[in-house]
């Protein structure tokens, strides 16, 4: 329904016709126009800034004004102006002029000479006294959202009825855009949301505090994780295969200034060479059969964030010297293509290899080993933290128990166990181990009994765990007296026993050993052992 206040006569002057049919066919090529330009961009202010322009330029509707509903006070606020000096942000109060009196009652307005009408208040300053005025609603789901204002550029004609039901089209084409665009918001803003509840669970869940690790050295290596987990630093994160060398580099991206970026991962070791190539480069269309498109490598992936590369000693020397260039300029060409990429990626390295060794013997290049032993980071194996034992498998049991749906516990006899062994897979075999043990025990309790370790060996500690409450063990041989071949020691044991055997002087331990000094010089890192001082 249209409310109209008209001063002139409704009947068209001659020819009216005729101007009529050509005042619709300008007016349906407008309305194309509009429709292509709401299509277009869902960026909305630009949007409707272009919509007024096309009903200036195609249908000479000039002034052209939209004013938003404020959800909060409820007035009609000037949001998008097509006029080089008309203010935006003016506010209309329910009830108050032309513009006012349809936030009460949301019909269109047809005005054919603003100057009969005494509520008009032109409180923009834009529009001409003499001119007729069109205002009609702009709706939402039957909801008033906000109203779209225009005035022809010339006095009024008899056509005012055709321009006012096209501007009721206008305003329903920007109703439509605008219902789209508040479910994009909506949308993007749910998803928002979601996304910072997942990073506040992924920093929560990789944070340092929330490992488990106890021990002396543990805490060492947080301590030096989390320092360096500020910086672009390089880190080379050594250990032995279970140790958790993931979870470290896990918890050094996540507590980084590249957090909101991406984490990239790849097991070096997975992949044969040629593949390996392209899945850290990427390829251009047709550089090899199968290659269909183009595709981004894992070093444009982790573009601004952090590459995980896993197992970096097990890559071939040929590839060494190509992921080198990458590591010292920031920049690679795609298998197959020319064109020269740049990216800004943080290098987080992990190998269980003797990478000087492997220096040694000409199996790694000694550049790029440099290159990535920026910032090491050593990870002790579970046999060198055994008081961290307890604390691991409760968290490893809770975790299993979740999955299990049903609560584990485990004895003080199972503890002792588990104490006894040597580990030679680590954290990962000590989960292996227990969720072994959960599937056995009906009433979830593990007990000693249910705590095995096929084929492999247990050892009996050179003296017992801390926090396990043990009795006291059988006096250990002396260092000096450990036959060093003897396959019932642990590394840690035999490198002591060279050392005190050579009077701790390291290049005659390791000629005792077969290593070379740096060798030895990596195991006395690795396995935290005090050097003793003369």
């Amino acid at each position: 329904m249209h409310e109209h206040v008209i001063h002139s006569a409704d009947c068209p002057p001659p020819g009216g016709y005729c101007r009529t049919h050509e005042l619709n066919i300008q007016l349906l090529a407008a309305l194309y126009a509009v429709s292509r330009v709401l299509s277009r961009s869902l960026v909305f202010e630009e949007t409707l800034r272009d919509v007024l322009r096309v009903l200036q330029d195609e249908a000479g509707l000039t002034a052209g004004m939209i004013g938003v509903v404020d959800a909060q006070s409820g007035n009609l606020i000037t949001h998008t102006l097509h006029h080089p000096t008309g203010p935006t942000g003016v506010q209309y109060q329910p009830g108050e002029g032309i513009l006012g009196l349809m936030l009460e009652k949301p019909r269109s307005v047809m005005l054919t000479r603003v100057a009969d009408e005494p509520r008009f208040l032109n409180r923009q300053g834009i529009y001409q006294q003499e001119l007729p005025f069109i205002a009609v609603p702009i709706k939402v789901g039957g909801n008033l959202q906000g109203i779209l204002a225009v005035q022809p550029e010339a006095p009024e004609d008899g056509l005012i009825q055709e321009r006012g039901q096209f501007v009721e089209m206008v305003a329903n084409l920007i109703g439509q855009a605008l219902r789209l665009s508040l479910e994009v918001e909506q949308e993007k803003s749910s998803l928002v949301e979601e996304r910072d509840l997942l990073r506040r669970t992924v920093r929560h869940q990789f944070g340092f505090d929330s490992m488990v690790g106890r021990s002396a050295v543990m805490r060492r290596v947080f301590d030096q994780a989390r320092l360096v987990a500020k910086w672009n630093t390089t880190v080379l994160i050594r250990g032995e295969t279970g140790t958790g060398k993931e979870l470290i580099a896990n918890a050094i991206h996540y507590n980084s200034p590249r957090a909101r970026n991406a984490m990239v991962k790849l097991n070096c070791a997975a992949l044969p060479e040629n593949l390996l190539e392209s899945e850290l480069f990427g390829h251009e269309r047709g550089a090899f059969t199968g290659a269909v498109e183009a595709r981004k490598g894992r070093f444009e992936q982790a573009n601004g964030g952090t590459l995980f590369l896993d197992e970096i000693g097990e890559i071939s020397p040929s590839f060494q010297a190509k992921l080198l260039r990458v590591l010292q300029e920031g920049e690679f060409e795609r298998v197959g293509g020319s064109r020269t990429v740049k990216v800004d990626v943080r290098i987080v390295a992990a190998t269980h290899r003797d990478l000087e060794a492997a220096v040694d013997f000409g199996d790694f290049r000694e550049d790029l080993f440099y290159r990535l032993n920026v910032m090491p980071l050593f990870l002790p194996p579970l046999r060198e933290r055994i008081e961290d034992i307890p604390e691991i498998a409760r968290h490893l049991l809770t975790k299993i128990g979740g999955e299990q749906k049903r609560k584990l516990t485990l004895t003080d006899m199972a503890q002792r166990r588990l104490a006894s062994h040597e580990w030679p897979g680590n954290v990962r075999e000590l989960e292996n181990c227990l969720e072994r043990a959960a599937v056995l025990s009906e009433d979830g309790v593990i007990d000693v009994d249910l705590i095995r370790f096929p084929s492999t060996r247990e050892r009996q500690p050179a003296r017992p765990p801390r926090d396990m409450g043990l009795g006291s063990p059988a006096p250990a041989r002396p260092p000096a007296d450990v036959d060093l071949n003897d396959p019932g020691i642990s590394e840690k044991e035999r490198v002591v026993a060279a050392l005190e055997q050579a009077g701790w002087v390291q290049a005659k331990a390791a000629r005792l050993l077969g290593m070379t000094p740096r060798q030895i010089a990596y195991r006395i890192q690795t396995l935290n052992i005090e050097v003793k001082q003369f």
